[in-house]
């Protein structure tokens, strides 16, 4: 559903009121929709995976089986290898502006996550090591012992715990948008509070995204990006085409649950990290401001720290011919 013109920002507050009114009606205790949650469909059944990704030119997309799950992913270039690991709710879309670039001097392979995207949602708890234990393995299958990690957000989360538990495994890590510590305490964006705080059961959540899933779409990712200019016609149908995509809710759910194991575990050892580690920031993030980067590469030893002007939570989508030329030449060997 596209959004009404009308919607505007003064509309907002009003609506998440009235929804979380409904909600607290129906569940006592719960708050809020848990808007993120509304951007996809609460379907169980498996995704059909298309033969091509369409960015800026048709790129075959390859699968995987790891675990009896498809993986969907993207294979392009030659060299030293690279991944691309996208955030909590996203996709190999984040990093549709790496794959031309990048290709010229890396293989750089960009899968959707489990759970994510176009590849298979098991029903699993989602705990930070299975998703650990799931990429080595996703490693593994492509015969590749060693690699430099990229990821944004929760992605980066990710890359760190493999840096951690793996360490032979990792070359590079780049964090962009990193996961910290206290992720709550940290977040700015009332819209991924109100993510991490819901209670809101699926159904409902899957009403909402009936309802409203096009509007929302809108708010996320004006809340996501600072050039909301970006943010065309051709941009708001692809996400709600991955809204829609089935069976994506329980594993958001179950995720959003594991947030204790990261603040209990990966959290606590990151200064353990001894990996050459470069951090990228977009100084306008509204997710985790970029006070939360410098703390970051306080923590990291050794970490280089570059922040992204007119950039926020996803630079890599919206600066990125200045951060594919930092990937490239921190990279490069």
């Amino acid at each position: 559903m596209k959004p009404s013109s009308s919607c505007n920002n003064t509309f907002r507050p009003n609506f998440f009121a009235r929804f979380a009114k409904i909600d607290r009606r129906l569940r006592s205790g719960s708050f809020g929709i848990g808007p993120l949650l509304l951007l996809v469909a609460a379907c169980t059944s498996q995704s059909s995976i298309p033969p091509h990704f369409d960015a800026f030119e048709r790129i075959p997309i390859h699968i995987a089986t790891i675990d009896d799950q498809r993986i969907a992913y993207l294979d392009v270039g030659t060299g030293p290898p690279l991944f691309l690991i996208h955030g909590f709710g996203g996709s190999m879309w984040q990093w549709e502006h790496q794959q031309r670039e990048l290709a010229r001097h890396f293989r750089v392979i960009t899968p959707d996550l489990p759970g994510f995207g176009l590849s298979d949602k098991p029903d699993i708890e989602y705990r930070p090591d299975q998703l650990v234990g799931f990429f080595t393995r996703f490693m593994d299958a492509l015969h590749i012992p060693r690699a430099t990690l990229i990821g944004n957000s929760m992605g980066a989360g990710l890359a760190m715990a493999v840096a951690l538990d793996h360490p032979e495994r990792v070359d590079k890590l780049v964090l962009i948008g990193g996961l910290p510590r206290d992720i709550r305490a940290k977040l700015t964006s009332p819209i991924v509070k109100r993510t991490i705080d819901t209670r809101t059961p699926s159904w409902l959540i899957s009403l909402g995204n009936r309802l409203f899933g096009g509007w929302m779409v809108t708010s996320v990712l004006e809340e996501l990006v600072y050039d909301r200019s970006l943010i065309t016609p051709a941009v708001l149908e692809r996400s709600n085409r991955n809204r829609r995509l089935p069976g994506i809710i329980k594993p958001m759910l179950a995720m959003k649950q594991t947030l204790g194991l990261w603040e209990s575990g990966y959290a606590l050892r990151l200064d353990a990290i001894r990996h050459p580690t470069l951090i990228i920031w977009g100084e306008e993030d509204r997710v985790f401001p970029s006070s939360v980067g410098h703390e970051l590469h306080r923590l990291i030893e050794g970490s280089q720290l570059q922040t992204i002007p007119f950039a926020g939570h996803i630079p890599q989508w919206e600066r990125p011919d200045l951060v594919n030329r930092l990937l490239i030449a921190y990279i490069h060997p």
